[in-house]
């Protein structure tokens, strides 16, 4: 067998990075995240560290310093040429330098680089970024500390060079993390959930509106930080206007007042209660090897598994008269049909025959592709388009998807899930933005299929279109929209509008915003008054977020036409926030005497999962990974390696069992797409009842059918109610195919199948 080994820190190749302590702050949706990285160099040579880390993909990095000794030194942005031209310079004269910059082709990846670090050294580095907390489809707030950095796919022949990211399996991170938060919000913090052991959130006032809370000692650094905030009445509609910066120029993004409005529109109950039955809902499935890892150390079950799962009860969701389709990709992609079809009980079945196949083993991550021909084919008139793309999300050439998407944005929408840790959440939150749709991560104890559920309801809500945003300001102040318009409404989802106000207004000035939208043919509007005082205490924080807004939509317009690149640069270095076009530079220009002898490169290792794909293995390996391992290598430091077996004798391998279905997933595989049941020992066995019995308890004059049906119903009803988001959607379909039999006795049946199930669901619970 191969001798393979896991990270080393010899005495000759120590890692310099000792701690990564980040402080939180949350006030209502907008999170300030300070970073403090200290490095220390304990080697007999002059260092240069590189770390390459992630960040949330829509982070405004607005802050970077470093400490040696008593000399604080503050980053400046500059375009990135110039910036690394800078960094050079001061490596190449014996000075200390610092860099912090974007990656070019996803905006979740950074890299530090610490230059010059003299022997006995320390550095105590400073990152600050600001970013908006998506609303989760349960109104949880998410915020995700990324420390998980899978390394990402690079399709063959693309250009451009990938970040180079050193990983190792977290457990051997020879480095520390402590996290704290302070949260605030107008409302009562009701709850902080969160996938990693946290301390018990300590309150800081009677009505609960501040609170703080931290992980548990001893918190292992093997899975990304994430925090689920939940608020009460978590719908309130807000609005935020932070004055300028005093030193800034009037006219200027910065020397005017910013306003940030937080929208939820909310649609009448009626229309949210009727479900579309039309539509072609496409899936995308990734089966790249990192698919076969488990969902976490918590969930035992494998990514490619839940996945499977997941489609049944989509297929199964799926109303009649619809379209439909399935894709999977890895190295190269498939579909189930040519093109979509209807959905029937035919079309169903053989998807589901195809889906049970599915395993990952299609080697890299190759997802441009199969989107470009689906976005190729035909759209089926009267069926607006739905795409769901489900993906860990280790892809390098994310800007590329991203514009793909919004290109196509106008004939369909797009939900994404992000799966297990380290997805992309660039790439994730990325397609559901531009797609018009919604995003979900599912990690930690997550169960895939509530939050797929969920969005598949989204995706079933009636379209809203003609939408228009409207302001009503006093005169005297005009604004100026930062953000991209409006394309996409759901109920209870948030949309932010970000404004620029001109002029002069009274202290108890009041603004106006009205958002007009039809849906399901019904014109409707919502409206928003907010009074222009500037608040008190923000900062700078509704400036830079705005600025990241306009920056990302600049890049996107550059990545299409060109012509606008200067514009982001000026943007992002009046602004202070990084872009892909800049970086931060800091030059110890004080350290007195120069630094002598060749820098020695140290790569610090970021925690990646383990098993997690790696580019080489990826775009060769058709199979399902191996176990992956790291080795040392005389140039890098750290390098994959596979640790495969690789002995002449075969040893024996055991196959683990398979875990027994779960009755949930096997009483609703048996559901045809109809919505019906059919009365036979496949359903009883479910029921775990004998056939006989299920047929000796039927009411004489009914039809086996509807027997069948009112009593997966009574036991979805009956024993199952905590799964109810679940199988909520079949289970309509379900009561609507009963409605439309205008069976006798129904009432008699209810009665008759609780007697026979032991339980106690009245008819009316059953939507009969």
């Amino acid at each position: 067998m191969m001798n393979c080994c896991g990270l080393i820190t010899s005495q000759k190749e120590p890692v310099p990075l000792k701690s990564i302590e980040v402080e939180l702050e949350v006030k209502d949706h907008v999170a300030t995240v300070v970073s403090t990285l200290l490095y220390e160099n304990k080697e007999d040579k002059p260092l240069e560290a590189v770390f390459v880390f992630p960040l949330p993909g829509d982070a405004a990095v607005c802050h970077f310093s470093a400490k040696i000794g008593q000399t604080q030194i503050v980053a400046e942005v500059k375009e990135k040429k110039e910036a690394r031209e800078d960094y050079d310079d001061a490596l190449s004269s014996g000075q200390q330098a610092f860099l912090l910059e974007e990656s070019e082709q996803s905006p979740d990846i950074f890299s530090m680089s610490v230059g010059c670090l003299p022997p006995g050294e320390s550095a105590s580095i400073r990152l600050e970024y600001v970013t908006e907390l998506a609303v989760q489809a349960d109104d949880g707030l998410r915020f995700c500390l990324p420390a998980v950095l899978n390394p990402r796919y690079q399709p063959q022949g693309s250009e451009g060079a990938s970040v180079q990211v050193t990983s190792v399996p977290a457990s051997l991170v020879p480095y520390s993390l402590s996290f704290s938060a302070q949260l605030s919000s107008p409302r009562p913090i009701s709850k902080v959930e969160s996938s990693c052991s946290l301390d018990p959130l300590q309150y800081l006032n009677t009505d609960q509106t501040q609170a703080t809370i931290k992980l548990a000692a001893g918190h292992k650094f093997d899975r990304d930080v994430e925090l689920l905030i939940y608020y009460k009445d978590a719908h309130q509609p807000t609005a935020v206007v932070e004055a300028g910066q005093a030193s800034a120029k009037p006219g200027s993004l910065m020397g005017d007042p910013v306003v940030m409005l937080s929208l939820y529109p909310e649609f009448p109950q009626s229309v949210m209660s009727s479900v579309a039955s039309c539509g072609e809902f496409v899936f995308l499935l990734d089966r790249s090897g990192s698919m076969d890892m488990q969902m976490s150390s918590v969930n035992q079950q494998t990514r490619i598994s839940s996945a499977r799962d997941t489609l049944l009860l989509l297929l199964k969701s799926l109303p009649m008269g619809c379209y439909f389709n399935i894709y999977s990709f890895g190295s190269s992609y498939a579909h189930i049909f040519p093109q979509s079809v209807e959905y029937n009980q035919k079309t169903m079945e053989e998807a589901l025959k195809k889906v049970e196949e599915m395993e990952a083993n299609m080697g890299g991550t190759e997802i441009l592709e199969p989107i470009k021909h689906i976005y190729k084919q035909l759209c089926i008139p009267n069926h607006p388009r739905q795409l769901f793309v489900f993906t860990d999300g280790e892809v390098w050439n994310t800007k590329e998807v991203i514009d793909l998407v919004k290109k196509n944005s106008g004939s369909h929408r797009c939900f994404s899930f992000g799966i297990g840790e380290g997805a992309s959440s660039a790439l994730i939150n990325g397609l559901a933005k531009e797609g018009g749709g919604h995003a979900q991560f599912i990690t930690g104890t997550d169960r895939m299929q509530p939050k797929v559920m969920q969005s598949l309801r989204f995706a079933l809500q009636p379209a809203v279109v003609d939408i228009s945003v409207t302001w009503d300001l006093p005169k005297g102040v005009s604004v100026t929209v930062l953000s991209p318009p409006i394309t996409a409404l759901f109920q209870g989802q948030r949309s932010l509008v970000y404004g620029q106000l001109t002029g002069e207004s009274s202290e108890a000035a009041e603004g106006c915003l009205t958002v007009k939208y039809s849906l399901a043919g019904h014109p409707s509007h919502n409206q928003l008054h907010f009074s222009l005082k500037p608040a008190g205490d923000t900062g700078l924080t509704v400036h830079r977020l705005a600025a990241r807004t306009m920056i990302r939509s600049l890049e996107m317009e550059e990545r299409e036409d060109g012509g606008v690149k200067e514009k982001v640069v000026e943007l992002s270095v009046q602004s202070g926030v990084s872009s892909s076009f800049t970086a931060f530079i800091a030059v110890n220009e004080n350290s007195g005497e120069a630094i002598q002898g060749p820098l020695v490169r140290r790569d610090v290792p970021t925690p990646v999962c383990w098993g997690a794909s790696a580019p080489m293995m990826a775009a060769c390996c058709n199979a399902s990974p191996a176990f992956y391992g790291y080795c040392m290598d005389d140039s890098s430091g750290l390098e994959l390696c596979d640790m495969a077996y690789c002995e002449e004798e075969e040893e024996e391998i055991t196959v683990p069992q398979q875990p027994p279905k779960d009755p949930l997933l096997q009483l609703i595989s048996l559901q045809k797409a109809s919505g019906s049941w059919l009365l036979d020992p496949a359903l009883a066995a479910a029921l775990e009842k004998t056939r006989e019995e299920v047929e000796k308890s039927k009411p004489a004059q009914v039809n086996e059918e509807v027997w069948a049906t009112i009593l997966a119903l009574i036991w979805l009803h009956g024993f199952k109610m905590d799964s109810k988001e679940e199988w909520e959607l079949l289970a309509m379909k379900a009561a609507s195919w009963l409605s439309a039999q205008k069976a006798a006795c129904v009432p008699e049946c209810v009665q008759a199948g609780n007697e026979l199930l032991g339980c106690n669901v009245l008819k009316d619970a059953l939507g009969l």
